[in-house]
């Protein structure tokens, strides 16, 4: 059933009438709601400026990534478990000239995570996606970019199964799309936190991440100063998410002080 939003409550709703307010509700509504939160949204919106998912409905021209994500979204965790199973247990191609070793067809592969296809697919979406979120980061500081592309879609599929999202998952998903190039999603991300959350720190991280990447100075800049002007707040809140990225954090603000000059909190 669509969802629309109801022009008398302005609630998401479905059908001719409100359930909430009883009003008729019009077919020719001009906004939908996000499957994920909720969320109104306009036909044209390629992703939900609430929660980050990406709704791609009003797009004809969504591009090949996009519609990977879509499919592997509606697949649920067997057909993200089946897709593993297929990438660890293939047979690696020998190098030119050498042949394979006789025990590679004879083995699945293991991945070098401590993980294997069987341990994700008994995971929950939410230690799936933890679990293939530290394989990509690894796999960038490694400068694997076959792997990151390779994984991305899978964590960012279990992404969308998440029963609840907070900020912490929502900046993991957000640096998974910067690494992919997903420059809207993770803008659309960072916006939710900070919306969610007003000051904190990983919605400024993220916004400095995308303006160094789109050379946008003007931008770095106001991600560093509002990321100093919330710094000493943020850090008396004692947030649990900050003490797992003490490394990002210090080094933005390392940086942020460097590029404006601001003073030790």
């Amino acid at each position: 059933m669509t969802t629309t939003i109801c022009p008398s409550c302005k609630q998401a709703t479905g059908g001719k009438f409100c359930r909430h307010c009883g009003a008729a509700v019009h077919a020719d509504s001009t906004t939908q709601g996000c499957t994920g939160c909720g969320a109104a949204l306009r036909p044209d919106a390629r992703f939900c400026n609430q929660c980050g998912r990406t709704v791609g409905a009003g797009s004809a021209g969504a591009s090949g990534a996009e519609k990977l994500r879509w499919f592997l979204a509606g697949g649920a965790t067997v057909a993200v478990a089946g897709a593993l199973v297929l990438l660890l247990t293939r047979t690696p191609v020998a190098a030119a000239g050498q042949p394979a070793p006789a025990t590679a067809a004879a083995r699945p592969q293991a991945p070098d995570d401590g993980f294997s296809a069987a341990d994700l697919a008994a995971m929950t979406p939410k230690q799936r996606f933890d679990a293939l979120y530290n394989r990509i980061m690894r796999s960038s500081e490694r400068g694997d970019e076959a792997s990151v592309g390779m994984f991305a879609p899978m964590a960012l599929a279990s992404y969308a199964e998440l029963d609840s999202v907070d900020a912490d998952a929502r900046y993991h998903a957000a640096l998974i799309y910067l690494h992919t190039g997903g420059v809207a999603e993770a803008s659309a991300l960072a916006d939710t936190i900070l919306k969610k959350q007003p000051g904190h720190l990983f919605g400024y991280v993220v916004k400095g991440t995308l303006a160094r990447f789109q050379q946008d100075s003007a931008g770095l800049k106001r991600a560093y100063k509002d990321f100093l002007a919330h710094y000493d707040a943020e850090q008396k809140a004692a947030r649990v998410e900050y003490t797992e990225h003490p490394r990002a954090l210090a080094d933005f603000l390392a940086n942020a002080r460097e590029a404006t000059g601001g003073s030790t909190p």
